[in-house]
């Protein structure tokens, strides 16, 4: 794919919330180990968090969130984000949220990955170019093109200028419906009019 269509991030301005790429501290570590050791015993986390969690730093709660979600640990890292929300401290951040959101979309937590979603836009929040693409394509995996054209609705009307990303992604996703294809393939053309689209012969359609 060409390099202009990719999503680059850098240089952006990064929310009050974001952490960036710095060692975890002790206390962070003791929590992501214990919340783990814990995960599969709800009285004992519950327990864990009151006890330690709830003491630590925002820094390192964010540390914590992050690194759940590096590890594939999306369960406990919506638990955290939960936590997160409910402090004194907590204002809406889109990075916050997007980091989460890729992460469930890519484990196959649609369900999650949605509500999570649509907590965000309550807030206000629109993601990148990156998460409209990630949820997109998981619920393409998740066989849902249905809740894959809801999202591709509501980036439409985000106030970000439109990357071709997403689009791409859908309609490669959406060969076995073309109509829905189609749909996309008409904004695609409007939006970028010098942009190429290819066809695949039409016996592929509807076939995946």
């Amino acid at each position: 794919m060409n390099s202009s269509v990719r999503c680059y991030h850098d240089g952006r301005p990064r929310g009050p919330l974001w952490r960036g790429k710095k060692l975890i501290g002790k206390e962070a570590l003791f929590v992501i180990l214990g919340i783990k050791r814990f995960k599969d015993d709800e009285e004992k986390l519950g327990k864990f968090i009151k006890t330690h969690v709830l003491r630590l730093l925002k820094m390192d709660m964010i540390a914590v969130l992050t690194e759940l979600e590096r590890q594939d640990e999306v369960g406990l890292a919506l638990k955290m984000f939960r936590i997160i929300q409910k402090q004194d401290w907590y204002k809406p951040d889109v990075y916050l949220y997007k980091d989460l959101i890729i992460a469930l979309a890519k484990n196959k937590k649609m369900e999650d990955a949605i509500q999570v979603w649509e907590s965000m836009r309550q807030e206000g929040l629109y993601p990148d170019c990156q998460t409209y693409a990630e949820v997109i394509r998981g619920f393409l995996r998740y066989g849902s093109p249905g809740d894959a054209m809801n999202v591709y609705e509501d980036m439409k009307k985000s106030p970000e200028p439109p990357e071709e990303l997403p689009f791409r992604i859908l309609m490669k996703g959406l060969l076995p419906h073309p109509l829905l294809r189609n749909k996309v393939k008409q904004d695609f053309e409007e939006i970028f009019p010098d942009r190429h689209v290819y066809d695949p012969p039409e016996e592929i359609f509807g076939m995946r």
